[in-house]
């Protein structure tokens, strides 16, 4: 038997560096897109990722993107 995977959503995780901890640590900050298209490529999700935090004031850390399937075993 064979297991099928449909792409049902995805979601976009940014972090930024807003700040340093009274113990000098870097203190961060999340935001997310959800519903992001299954059909985007990485490359168009990251620019959007990069284009967005250029409205930013705080530094680009990281990007993640996070995907959910089904999976459906045939």
């Amino acid at each position: 038997m064979a297991v099928t995977e449909i792409t049902l959503d995805s979601i976009l995780t940014t972090k930024y560096q807003t700040g340093t901890t009274p113990a000098g640590g870097p203190e961060t900050r999340k935001k997310s897109l959800n519903y992001v298209k299954p059909t985007a490529t990485s490359q168009d999700i990251y620019d959007v990722a990069a284009a967005l935090s250029s409205l930013s004031q705080y530094p680009l850390l990281n990007v993640v993107l996070g995907k959910n399937w089904e999976l459906i075993n045939e």
